[in-house]
Order: structure tokens, then sequence, then C-alpha cells
């Protein structure tokens, strides 16, 4: 399993996905924090960690992309029989790639919102954001990453189409998601994208708590997993 998950990882991280998720995710980072922190009423320790929060979609969209490209480019099939193990035990590989691969990622956007977002937001006024503020922003923005990317494997492992699967998890983020509020104020916060924005500290949870959006975010990725991996043993890889 060690010597898979380090193929995969190897694979992941030496391609040209890996390094425009990078690029996409510093830039995302950046001008969050920078158009949060000049343009918006920053008062409240919430607001002022919602301008230093990560942004889970894109490792969301990585998995998935990287994932689906495995199919699109035919490259599953020749992985599987060259690893010589169940399939689904190198999805789980791929997955725990994903992760690690997603976690790096994460950890280069949070140290560039920390970098810029905490000297500007020194001067705004109301409460400062203490140092377990920021811990709860940062931490919950890698575990939010790392469980984002799993999710977009197993999405990508069962779509098997890139397009589609950013077109739908688009939709999903910023169209479906934000629609729920018209259902309930909190109902946006049990879905997937909404539970990983609350965990990142992007959205103040009113019915989760940092912890809840925790365990509901694992529960969802390893709902997906589970499907993911049974239907990959199911389908052919061709």
């Amino acid at each position: 399993m060690t010597a898979l998950m380090r193929g995969e990882l190897i694979k992941a991280a030496t391609t040209r996905t890996w390094l425009a998720y990078t690029a996409l995710g510093v830039v995302l980072a950046a001008a969050t924090v920078i158009i949060g922190s000049l343009t918006t009423d920053v008062v409240r320790v919430s607001d002022k960690q919602g301008v230093i929060s990560g942004w889970p979609v894109v490792l969301l969209l990585f998995g998935l992309v990287g994932a689906a490209g495995e199919y699109r480019h035919r490259t599953a099939a020749p992985a599987a029989l060259v690893a010589g193990r169940d399939r689904g035990v190198l999805l789980l590989a791929r997955m725990g790639a994903y992760a690690l691969a997603g976690l790096a990622v994460a950890t280069l956007m949070t140290a560039v919102s920390l970098a810029l977002g905490l000297p500007l937001l020194s001067g705004e006024p109301g409460p400062g954001l203490g140092a377990g503020d920021v811990v709860a922003v940062a931490g919950g923005s890698l575990v939010a990453a790392a469980l984002s990317a799993t999710m977009g494997v197993a999405v990508g492992a069962l779509l098997r189409n890139q397009v589609a699967g950013v077109v739908g998890a688009l939709i999903l983020a910023f169209v479906v998601t934000p629609l729920l509020t018209t259902i309930s104020e909190t109902a946006q916060e049990y879905t997937p994208i909404g539970a990983a924005v609350v965990l990142a500290g992007a959205l103040d949870g009113e019915a989760l708590s940092w912890f809840a959006a925790a365990l509901l975010l694992a529960a969802w990725t390893v709902a997906l997993v589970v499907v993911a991996i049974v239907a990959e043993r199911r389908r052919d890889l061709a």
C-alpha cells in the first residue's frame, strides 16, 4: 500500500494539473485577503477569519480532475495491471496521494493568506485575531483541503469525465449550496461544500461548530470513498 501511494503521489505531484491548481490556489488566497481586507467591513473575529480562510473547493477540483484524467488518458487500466493489486486498493492509494498533494497546496495557500492577511487585518477596527483564532482557521483549512481532495478523487472515479465533474462541482458550490439558504439559513452547512467552508473558516457556522463540521465532512468523504471503491470494482477500466 505504501509503495502504491508513493507511486500515485509522484504522479499527482509531477503533473501540470498540480502546478495549475497550486498557482490557482495561491492567486485565490492572495486575492481573497487583499479584496476582503480592503473593500469590506471586517469588524468581527469571524469576519477576519473569513478573510484568511482557505478554499477547499480548489482541492476538490484538483482531486476530481486528476482522478478523472486517469480514465480520459487511459492510464487507469495500465496502472491497475502494473500494480497487480485490487482496483479498490489502488483507488484508495490514489486518494491518499491526492490528499497529501492537496495538503501541500493548502499549506502554501495558508502561508500566503497569513503572510498577507495578518498585517493587513491588524489595523482593522474591532477585536483582533488571537492565536487560537488563527490556528482554528489554518488547521481547519488544511483538514478541509485533505478531505476535499479525497472527495474529489472519489467523484472523479465515479464520473470519469473531467468536464462534467468540474461543471457539476462548480454548480454545487456556487449555485445549489447558496440556494439552500432559501429553505433554511443553516441548510447549506450540511452539504459537503458547506461543511468544508465552515471548517476552513470561510463561513461562520450557525448550526455546526468547527468540530461538528469536521465530523460531517469526514462522514461525507467516507461515504463517497466507499461508493467509489464499490463502483470501481464493478466497472470496466477500459
